[in-house]
């Protein structure tokens, strides 16, 4: 199925994955187109030379110059894509993350809108991940959320769909059915 949203179209080659309850499970590489994958695993080899604790290691030049340079190469392109994997649009899945709150129901301080992100400080305490590996969660129920650093089993249905923040952007969106503590 192709969207109406700018959103290249990506087909993947992966064995079936594991499905629990009606979810599918999956893992936070198969978010991403496989050319935006194989460019992140194989970076410019400028960036070795880059010396450790300089300006340019610091992880705000980076992001800044990723930006600025995103039309120069294919590993700066991935750092800021948008591009996803429309074979996940509309299914049911099980995704392991970390939660970034954003909104809290009224009475309870209960977390109803959230960032999933792969992983723990993402969007806090350092540049958000590309767009394609952040997921925008709504969950009408809302959860206590006791501690940051805990990984959680997001259940429920995935959407190719952009949602900007003042935080980060991410290129899915899920309607949680489920949430549940991260076991392996």
């Amino acid at each position: 199925m192709l969207l109406n949203s700018g959103f290249a179209q990506v087909q993947t080659d992966k064995q079936p994955a594991q499905v629990i309850d009606g979810y599918r499970t999956i893992e936070w590489p198969d978010l991403m187109p496989k050319e935006d994958l194989d460019a992140l695993l194989n970076p410019p080899e400028s960036l070795n030379h880059i010396p450790d604790g300089s300006e340019d290691d610091q992880i705000a030049s980076q992001m800044r110059l990723a930006i600025e340079q995103a039309n120069d190469s294919r590993y700066q392109q991935a750092l800021v894509s948008t591009r996803v994997v429309l074979d996940f649009d509309g299914q049911a899945v099980r995704l392991p993350g970390f939660v970034v709150p954003l909104e809290f129901d009224a009475g309870q301080q209960r977390v109803t809108r959230f960032f999933l992100v792969p992983y723990f400080g993402a969007c806090i305490h350092v540049p958000p991940p590309p767009p394609n590996q952040i997921v925008y969660a709504e969950f009408d129920q809302g959860f206590k959320l006791e501690r940051l650093y805990e990984p959680f089993w997001l259940f429920g249905t995935l959407r190719a769909t952009l949602i900007e923040n003042d935080m980060a952007t991410a290129a899915y969106t899920i309607k949680v059915d489920r949430l549940e503590p991260y076991t392996e």
